[in-house]
């Protein structure tokens, strides 16, 4: 009997979890106002964050088909960003923390880092450095921090970088199932500028398609609040 119950539990929780996945609409507008209208319903005690979910048409085992880049949210994310920037030039140090970076340094900043400092978002480096921090990959490659010319985190001009990633430069790359997460706001913003947010992303991934991608490259686009339900949206809205 207990175990008749266990699995009618079972089932239900189930179902009720593939009923929340089953939310799909045609346009972005739609998408937008459906998770407003459940984040509202929740009543965090927090303002939620907006994250899409692209599902690419990539062969993950061809390391010519990874998709990564980054790109500057016209709205901004909505997240306060912590910058640091690994240089040895004393002028762009000063650059760096003018433009608004919480700490630029070198052997400084690497030593730190080796000691458990990990508390920032963006991660930026001149290139004259990058064989220098290698060092330190192995703590800042697993967090999403390391620094990379394909998504403009290695470059000489440290107060553009440092400027963009307070604006609201996000970076993005393909996980191991071959899908793209990516922040596109909060659920506090206005719905134009949401869209605006989500349609830079979606943009910017489709021009990162590789050579070698054949067929429909994104198969499946997903809307989420932080704690929310994923609301498929029509890849031909997108």
């Amino acid at each position: 009997m207990a175990n008749k119950k266990t699995a009618k539990k079972a089932d239900k929780k189930v179902a009720k979890k593939e009923q929340k996945i089953k939310i799909q609409v045609a346009t972005l507008e739609e998408a937008v106002a459906k998770l407003q209208e459940l984040s509202s319903e929740k009543k965090r005690k927090f303002v939620e964050s907006v994250d899409v979910a692209i599902n690419l048409g990539i062969d993950i085992k061809q390391t010519d088909q990874f998709v990564r880049g980054s790109v500057l949210l016209p709205n901004g994310s909505g997240k306060k960003v912590k910058v640091v920037v690994f240089t040895a030039d004393e002028a762009k140090k000063k650059e760096a923390i003018e433009a608004g970076a919480v700490f630029a340094g070198f052997e400084d900043l690497v030593a730190k880092v080796e000691g458990g400092f990990v508390d920032f978002d963006s991660c930026i480096a001149t290139p004259d450095i990058m064989a220098k921090i290698s060092k330190i990959a192995k703590i800042l490659g697993p967090r999403g921090l390391m620094p990379s010319p394909k998504n403009g985190t290695v470059t000489p001009d440290v107060k553009k970088a440092v400027s963009e990633a307070l604006k609201g430069k996000v970076n993005f790359k393909n996980d191991k199932a071959g899908i793209v997460h990516c922040l596109v706001g909060k659920v506090d913003f206005k719905n134009d500028a949401l869209i605006e947010n989500i349609k830079a992303v979606a943009k910017t991934v489709k021009e990162a398609k590789p050579e070698g991608s054949k067929g429909k490259f994104i198969k499946k686009f997903h809307l989420s609040a932080t704690m929310g339900t994923a609301i498929e949206v029509s890849v031909d809205a997108i």
